[in-house]
């Protein structure tokens, strides 16, 4: 079993019949300025028939996205202002990013890095960006865990992630190893045996984080593709993102925390939605998001609760959105503590800045 080629233009998506004939146009000029890309195993969970269809809205392109908003901004969680080197994010003082690649399977509608993954987008890095990335982290004995996200780190070849795992093997004081990741649940013929060995590194522990946001991305392929993770001895956590139109609903929400329990995943982030330009038909309120997760309190196993994250715009870190840390302020704004003990504004005042 192999991987599919991805759709990756429009074209495909209206053969496919995931665009209407009357809104081409309109996913043509997203596309314009965003990359799209759906897996066929993804496609064919779609129902045409339904105008919203929840797996369609993550991964379809939808005109709301040309629509920017003042406080949307091009790097949202502050990536940049925290990368020393290319491909490294140092943003708390024991663990690091390791973005070794931009490019996905699928891209997501309302992606916190739109503007730095794809084709057009920050890419692949180097040899010698990658040799200088692990110098960083070799350097430094205060780094504890290495985290590979991007792009998604599955995309890359069991060769090129052993070859990754071994080189940081040989830093002692790397203790986890953490890939982000969404290729179980939308490419798992991707993970056959050899991409699961690939993932193991010689006196580390590694742990993979699943990216799903609806239940019906759980099909029986995307369940056998996390099962092969998890009888390897990888311990598997999850990440979501709280989405209008797609999982802001207890008992969908509900739901998808058992299925990841059911699946061996320990639900661990649901992320309140980044400040990324044309995701704003995405977003909740704050307060609302914090009323829905409330809900779930004792309706669902201890389990099954996720921890409810704001990533603070300008690159503070994140914090519990249902904290004392956020507190509600005038017109409907929050003053946020970061860890360091500053409060910020939420929406920033700054706006895209």
């Amino acid at each position: 079993m192999t991987a599919a080629r991805s759709l990756t233009t429009v074209a495909e998506f209206f053969e496919a019949g995931l665009v209407a004939e009357e809104k081409r146009a309109e996913a043509r000029a997203v596309a314009e300025r965003y990359t799209v890309a759906i897996t066929p195993s993804l496609a064919a969970l779609i129902d045409r028939d339904d105008p919203l269809d929840p797996i369609a809205r993550q991964f379809v392109p939808d005109a709301a996205e040309l629509v920017t908003l003042p406080e949307e901004r091009a790097d949202p969680i502050g990536d940049l202002a925290h990368s020393p080197v290319e491909g490294i994010v140092h943003r708390y003082p024991d663990r690091v990013l390791l973005k070794a690649v931009h490019v996905c399977p699928v891209y997501c509608r309302f992606c916190f890095r739109r503007e730095m993954v794809g084709p057009e987008g920050l890419g692949t890095l180097s040899p010698a960006a990658l040799d200088a990335a692990i110098a960083y982290i070799a350097e430094r004995p205060e780094i504890w865990e290495v985290i590979l996200t991007g792009g998604d780190p599955l995309v890359l070849s069991p060769r090129r992630l052993t070859a990754i795992m071994e080189r940081l093997a040989t830093i002692p004081h790397v203790k986890i190893v953490r890939f982000h990741t969404r290729v179980p649940a939308v490419d798992p013929a991707r993970v056959d045996a050899a991409l699961v060995a690939a993932l193991k590194a010689s006196g580390k522990t590694t742990y993979v984080a699943l990216h799903a946001n609806h239940p019906r991305e759980f099909t029986t392929e995307a369940r056998a593709a996390i099962a092969r993770i998890v009888d390897a001895g990888l311990v598997m956590i999850s990440q979501t993102v709280l989405l209008k139109g797609v999982n802001d609903d207890a008992g969908v929400l509900a739901e998808l925390m058992r299925t990841f329990v059911e699946n061996r995943i320990k639900p661990y982030y649901l992320h309140h939605p980044d400040l990324a330009p044309g995701t704003s038909h995405f977003r909740l309120t704050l307060a609302e998001g914090r009323a829905l997760v409330e809900s779930l309190r004792g309706h669902v196993s201890g389990l099954c609760q996720p921890t409810y994250i704001l990533d603070i715009p300008g690159g503070h870190g994140k914090v519990r959105a249902d904290s004392r840390a956020v507190e509600e302020a005038d017109d409907g704004c929050f003053r946020v503590r970061d860890f360091r003990g500053e409060t910020h504004l939420y929406p920033p005042e700054d706006g895209g800045a």
